[in-house]
C-alpha cells in the first residue's frame, strides 16, 4: 500500500496506482504474527468485511518479478471487489491466521494501524 514499508517493491517496478477500493463482502483481514515488517493477511472465508485495498498496474515482466518476491504465507489470487469486478491481489494461506488478530472490523490495514 502507498506509504507502507514495502511499497517500494511496486514503485521500483514503475507500477502505477490506479485507484483505492474495497473488497466485496466475504473476506476477513488479519494482522499476521511474526512478520517483519508487519503484514496483513486477507482470506476469503464468508466474513462480512469490506476491506480497503489499492489497485496497482504494472507490465507483465514486472508483475512476475514482484510475485517471485512474495513470502509465504502470502500469495496472489483473485479477489472480488465491492463493484463486482475482480483483480489479482494478495491473499493469505488459511493456516497463517490461526492465532492471528482478526482486524476486519477496522476496514483495512490503514484503519488497524491508525487504531
Amino acid at each position: 500500500m502507498s506509504g507502507q514499508p514495502l511499497n517500494r517493491q511496486l514503485t521500483e517496478r514503475n507500477a502505477r496506482l490506479v485507484r483505492s477500493t474495497r473488497t466485496a463482502t466475504g473476506y476477513s483481514l488479519y494482522a499476521l504474527a511474526g512478520t517483519a515488517p508487519p503484514k496483513p493477511g486477507l482470506i476469503r472465508d464468508g466474513g462480512r468485511g469490506l476491506i480497503e485495498l489499492e489497485i496497482w498496474e504494472m507490465d507483465l515482466p514486472a508483475f512476475g518479478s514482484f510475485v517471485a518476491e512474495i513470502p509465504s504465507p502470502l500469495g496472489i489470487g483473485t479477489v472480488t471487489l465491492e463493484d463486482g469486478g475482480t483483480v489479482k491481489s494478495f491473499l493469505c494461506e488459511a493456516h497463517a491466521v490461526a492465532g492471528a488478530e482478526d482486524i476486519t472490523v477496522f476496514g483495512g490495514w490503514r484503519g488497524w494501524l491508525a487504531r
